[in-house]
């Protein structure tokens, strides 16, 4: 049977059942069907009440949607509060925010919030200096668009998730959470859920264009177009960024050209294409379809020596579309299926002394999603489905080196994954919640693996919450570490490996002390085992860690005109056992103990200005050192100041400066790779 036939097949199902279980909900209770439905409708409306998380029913205030869609609030105790009402830390950045910090990419907008450790951003940005959440990587975190996943889950041919490569022009909001969001998409889910929204907003057609040039080629150009047109809202857009990277690096950094003391093979191109349009079929169902294509090139610094010269091609296709439905003729269920596509095509290639080697993988897979959320009660809400994924992987790997001659090859598998999950959100009374999810995977090579969620939180009082959840997690390794040679690095695969699997929790409170000042503080820990690594040039299970830490944001609107915010995050990832015997104790490599942002804002009319503070405490450098360095050695810790403004000059046109590492110190990034004294970006914005 077909994915899409299965995905048809759970949808009717689960809205049968829905409908269904109104009426006998109904009889139960003596209430005609009617009574029982305008009941739920004005406790718990469209499921997705605004600023709040769609897995989640807000405690304090409830919002009812009538038959024609209008809006009404209803009042239950107290103020409503600004955080997600869920059990785990939850992030939101939403439009506004992300058009005043100016940012350029997802990567940019990401090392805004609490709890990332992000390294490869802006120059010298590269694939191996990592993004870390709560010290897991990239790979062990689940990045979505519009609730989808888009990660590549490969590990070699330097793959992965580059963040670079998503333009922030078509992000509308970012929300990060983790805990009970496990049962919802996934047991990989180590550090949490990030998902990017796309913009999708009813507005006027429109046209927009950019243009940004700044220091060491960098160039920027942006062109869009959208709007609502007949109820159909679409947006279309392109972004090309390239950059050379070849700026001055002190003695010792990693691509130093000794010629004439600048980086080598940094330079980076992109191109990105997006669009999304969603329309209505009728009152009741809606569709929106979104499609990104991304196109990179780049020069690989690495962190080894002698110098790089590896090249990396990395295509990106990711395109879904989203039936939404509501049940019934209430509000109270809402059903989503949702079928994607997403392709990786990774191709790293370069000579390495007399000789030359090449590796490409091309990694597809497609998914499909039934989502049901149903208010079954002012009380109760029950969010449940059925995941199906189908994924694959090609590897071509080439090598003239005789000793690597023999791995050589195309390698092709494949792997599917099918999941039930429930997730039972309980307001037990007017002050406490309670979650408890459950997620249960089937897979045709690791079998069937149950992974339970529980998350509570309590109001104190009105401004106080208390928060914790507990999860139980499992990441597979992936196809390419199972069966694909790395003619890159000379790493074997291992089709003997075995999943890593640990718990991750969290505790912490959220402050609400006035209509200008809110807080979060967090503390979370996770156990990780059979963690995976390289050991004598094969992947193997090389041990586990533990983490612990702490992470508090705080946002504070001082007037009008002038807000400020500051994140702290401090992640002790301590490897408590391990196969390479002289890690055991040590942080994890390329993890920095205290990463910390301070951003002071202003906005009047149109005008807008921006500086940040930004403190990195260092972080062990990676196995690939400089002959004689002692793998526990820590990069320097520094403290960056960064500046952007915007300007109007006509109703539809902007200038935009941005000014970098004001104090004009290079400074060590990351594992030897360091970014350049004080650069610029300067461009125009125009809407017509």
């Amino acid at each position: 049977m077909s994915l899409l036939k299965l995905l048809l097949l759970a949808s009717s199902f689960l809205s049968a059942f829905g409908s269904f279980a109104n009426v006998v909900r109904a009889e139960l209770s003596g209430q005609s069907v009617e009574e029982m439905r305008s009941q739920v409708s004005h406790l718990s409306a469209d499921l997705l009440p605004a600023n709040s998380d769609s897995k989640h029913p807000p405690n304090k205030q409830l919002t009812a949607y009538g038959d024609d869609d209008e809006e009404t609030e209803i009042r239950v105790t107290g103020k409503r509060s600004p955080f997600s009402p869920s059990s785990a830390p939850t992030y939101i950045i939403p439009k506004s925010e992300i058009e005043q910090q100016n940012p350029s990419t997802a990567a940019e907008i990401l090392r805004n919030l609490p709890g990332f450790a992000i390294n490869d951003y802006g120059f010298g940005a590269d694939i191996h200096t990592g993004t870390f959440l709560r010290g897991f990587s990239i790979n062990q975190s689940i990045f979505q668009i519009n609730g989808r996943s888009f990660g590549s889950n490969v590990s070699t041919y330097h793959g992965g998730t580059d963040l670079n490569g998503i333009p922030a022009d078509a992000i509308e909001s970012v929300e990060l959470t983790g805990g009970t969001s496990a049962t919802l998409y996934g047991s990989e889910a180590f550090g949490g859920v990030i998902n990017l929204t796309t913009k999708k907003d009813p507005q006027p057609l429109k046209a927009t264009a950019g243009v940004e040039i700044g220091s060491y080629g960098y160039q920027r150009y942006r062109v869009g177009y959208g709007g609502t047109l007949d109820n159909v809202n679409f947006r279309l857009g392109y972004e090309r960024f390239s950059t050379d990277n070849n700026y001055p690096v002190p003695v010792g950094a990693a691509n130093r050209n000794p010629a004439d003391g600048r980086l080598f093979n940094g330079d980076t191109r992109i191109d990105n294409f997006y669009g999304s349009v969603e329309f209505p079929l009728d009152p009741r169902n809606s569709v929106n379809l979104d499609a990104y294509k991304t196109a990179s090139r780049r020069g690989l610094l690495y962190f080894g020596f002698p110098l790089q010269r590896d090249r990396l091609d990395h295509d990106l296709l990711n395109i879904g579309a989203t039936l939404t439905t509501k049940l019934g003729d209430g509000n109270d269920s809402i059903l989503k299926t949702t079928i994607a596509f997403n392709q990786d095509f990774f191709n790293t290639y370069g000579p390495s002394g007399v000789f030359f080697r090449t590796g490409s993988l091309d990694s597809k897979a497609l998914s499909g999603r039934v989502e049901s959320q149903w208010q079954i009660s002012p009380t109760y809400k029950l969010t449940s489905g059925l995941d199906i994924n189908s994924s694959s992987i090609r590897g071509d790997v080439f090598s003239n080196n005789p000793a690597f001659r023999v791995n050589t090859g195309v390698v092709s598998r494949d792997r599917s994954l099918v999941a039930l999950f429930a997730l039972n959100t309980l307001q037990l009374d007017d002050n406490f919640q309670l979650e408890l999810g459950l997620r249960q995977n089937f897979t045709n090579d690791f079998g069937s693996y149950l992974n339970p969620t529980v998350g509570t939180r309590w109001n104190i009082t009105p401004e106080i919450v208390f928060r914790n959840s507990f999860a139980v997690l499992q990441r597979n390794p992936g196809l390419d570490q199972l069966f694909v040679p790395d003619s890159i690095h000379n790493w074997l695969p291992n089709p003997n490996l075995i999943p890593e699997k640990g718990v991750a929790y969290t505790a912490g409170f959220d402050f609400n002390l006035s209509n200008s000042f809110t807080a979060q503080l967090t503390y979370f820990g996770s156990s990780l085992s059979d963690r995976l690594g390289i050991i004598a040039g094969r992947w193997e299970n090389v041990g586990q860690v533990s983490t612990n830490g702490v992470e508090a944001a705080l946002k504070l609107q001082i007037t009008p005109e002038f807000s400020s915010f500051f994140n702290y995050t401090y992640t002790d990832a301590k490897v408590t056992s391990s196969r390479t015997a002289s890690e055991v104790g040590l942080q994890l490599a390329t993890v920095p103990y205290s990463v910390a942002k301070l951003g002071i804002n202003y906005n009047s009319n149109g005008y807008q200005a921006n500086l940040f503070f930004n403190y990195y405490s260092g972080s062990r450098r990676a196995i690939f050192t400089a002959t004689g360095v002692n793998p526990s050695e820590f990069s320097p810790a520094y403290l960056s100041l960064d500046f952007n403004a915007k300007v109007p000059l006509h109703k539809d046109l902007s200038l935009n400066l941005s000014l970098e590492n004001l104090t004009d110190q290079s400074y060590e990034k990351t594992n030897r790779i360091f970014q350049p004294g004080l650069t610029y970006r300067i461009g125009l914005q125009a809407s017509f």
